[in-house]
């Protein structure tokens, strides 16, 4: 503690302290710094010991009177927030300086080392320096409570597609964790046919439906159910439920198009491949490579179905390619891709090698396929078609065989990929040798689909070595420059950052 006065022009007299007799400099108190400690303690009424709320599983403190916020030890927040509970006391003085007096990090206790100014005693200044002592006591939550509780919740989405692909999923999924999607739910379940998102508010649940409508074809509808009431002041507590469908059309579908949609999208044949699914259905007619969108209301006025199963997708070899470069269109005939060309292709059953049966197609594929290539496809011919449009047509329109895409050779891919993803953390109801087959045909959908790869992140694996972007087979692959590094922030490069705050942190609490 030392004594303040203000300079003056000429060297003052000495005179003698009124309470001592220690010869001292004039002051307007006449009393020299010892004397003037034993009498007077400005952090009085200033708590030497506060306790602070803190919350294990979200590792944040509390803030009054209902804020839950992050802090980083001996960062600035968390400065501001030690002030802020001696607010009231500090008021009374004038605060100079504040800082952290280090402690083990373990220790359950935060030191703040306070300096104060306050007038005392016909005007003289008087400063004083001391410690304030935190004690971080454990507390959890209300968001922590209500995720450990798994039973409360107020609203859950529930998003469900109807078919035997995960393709879409897999797609959403990624797109959930690219724009942070996840952060507000309380449990995240995954059943057969969907996923289940559990939020702790109706808003945080209707959020993540907009996010749904604008990301995959779809419609929902909500509903809820009373849970209590109170009539004295006209309050409600309800559960929500959404219930999202996304249509049942995945990546390599072959559909079947009614009459009237088809002409509508520019008198395309009726059957077609679904090439992607984003934020519409993206079809090709095989036979004349035009390219129409579908979304989600037009889907719903005009449904129709996958017409064969993945598991009925067969291998063919390639017999003859030859590529259609003068193609006649129809009238109002709509747009045509430019990533794909025209082939008219031989195609034999590798089942049936011994035999001399081979089926003539057009196929999308013709920049890609060879003589000698394997392919993946659909037997038209001989599959039992249950499907109402595919009825009603004539026999000539529907193709023997429908190509879907080239066969590559799946277990050379999987070991020179040098990728991976992040997944939801998810609680599942079981997992099968069919989910890992489906996970890695969407794998193998981003190293073909540069347009779907766009949308989603994707991480360099550091546990495989770097080879070329080709390989002998000329199998797509996904080049470095598109990779993102998995950053990994420590708790040491934290502390560091925080400790680089905490030295000018008290103006926080001033301003």
């Amino acid at each position: 503690m030392e004594y303040m006065t203000e300079s003056a022009d000429r060297t003052p007299g000495h005179i003698l302290c009124c309470e001592c007799g220690v010869p001292i400099s004039p002051n307007p108190a006449n009393i020299c710094v010892a004397c003037l400690r034993s009498k007077v303690d400005i952090s009085q009424g200033i708590p030497k010991q506060v306790c602070v709320s803190f919350c294990k599983q979200c590792q944040r403190y509390f803030q009054p009177p209902g804020t839950w916020i992050q802090c980083a030890l001996e960062s600035r927040e968390l400065l501001a927030l030690c002030l802020k509970k001696i607010k009231g006391p500090l008021s009374k003085v004038r605060l100079v300086d504040a800082g952290f007096v280090w402690t083990e990090p373990h220790s359950k206790r935060l030191k703040v080392k306070l300096t104060i100014q306050k007038e005392v005693m016909n005007g003289a200044i008087l400063q004083q320096v001391f410690v304030v002592d935190y004690v971080v006591q454990p507390q959890m939550c209300g968001d922590c409570h209500r995720v450990e509780a798994k039973d409360f919740w107020k609203a859950v989405v529930q998003v469900r597609q109807k078919t035997l692909h995960k393709k879409t999923f897999y797609y959403l999924e990624q797109l959930i964790l690219k724009y942070g999607m996840h952060q507000n739910t309380l449990r995240i379940k995954e059943i057969h046919d969907g996923l289940d998102f559990y939020y702790s508010s109706k808003q945080h649940a209707q959020k993540m439906v907009e996010f749904l409508q604008c990301t995959v074809p779809c419609r929902h509808k909500a509903s809820q159910r009373l849970i209590s009431q109170d009539i004295h002041s006209n309050t409600y507590n309800y559960k929500s439920t959404f219930s999202v469908e996304i249509v049942p059309i995945c990546k390599d579908n072959v559909v079947c198009l009614s009459p009237r949609l088809a002409q509508s999208l520019g008198n395309m044949n009726q059957i077609c491949v679904c090439i992607r699914v984003t934020s519409a259905i993206h079809l090709i007619d095989p036979n004349t490579l035009q390219v129409a969108d579908i979304d989600g209301s037009t889907f719903w006025s005009n449904p129709f179905n996958s017409l064969c199963h993945p598991k009925q997708l067969e291998e063919f070899i390639v017999m003859e390619c030859s590529i259609v470069r003068d193609l006649k269109r129809s009238a109002g005939a709509g747009m045509i891709s430019k990533k794909h060309m025209l082939g008219e292709v031989w195609v034999q059953k590798t089942s049936e090698m011994n035999t001399d049966k081979q089926y003539f197609c057009r196929t999308h594929l013709g920049h890609l396929l060879n003589p000698g290539d394997l392919v993946l496809g659909f037997d038209l011919a001989n599959c039992n078609l249950n499907d109402e449009h595919v009825n009603k047509m004539n026999s000539d329109r529907v193709p023997d065989v429908v190509l879907i895409k080239k066969n590559y050779d799946r277990t050379k891919r999987q070991r020179r990929r040098n990728w991976k993803l992040k997944e939801l953390a998810r609680e599942r109801e079981n997992m099968d040798t069919d989910d890992e087959r489906q996970y890695q045909d969407f794998l193998e959908d981003l190293e073909e689909d540069e347009a779907i790869r766009k949308n989603v992140n994707i991480y360099r694996d550091s546990t495989i070595p770097v080879e070329s972007d080709t390989d002998d087979e000329g199998a797509p692959r996904i080049s470095l420059a598109e990779m993102l590094e998995d950053l990994h922030i420590s708790q040491d490069a934290t502390g560091e950052e925080a400790n680089m705050w905490a030295s000018a942190s008290f103006q926080a609490y001033a301003n």
